[in-house]
């Protein structure tokens, strides 16, 4: 399993919760995190499937935040 990490404009635990259910879906409950102590707010992601970053770019969209891949 990879772990692979996106610079996000998640701020709070608030954005976090409105998060939550996409990022659920795309890649797993218990399979992703929020650095919300990083000033670029890291979200790492656990997958083996590289076709999951384009998803949790997407869900996080679909909700009003951005994230882009860092490596």
């Amino acid at each position: 399993m990879e772990t692979v990490k996106f610079k996000t404009t998640i701020k709070c635990s608030g954005c976090v919760a409105t998060v939550t259910p996409g990022l659920d879906e795309a890649v797993g409950a218990n399979n992703w995190q929020v650095d919300l102590q990083s000033p670029e707010k890291i979200l790492s992601v656990n997958t083996t499937d590289k076709e999951k970053e384009k998803e949790v770019i997407q869900k996080l969209q679909e909700v009003g935040y951005k994230a882009v891949k860092v490596d």
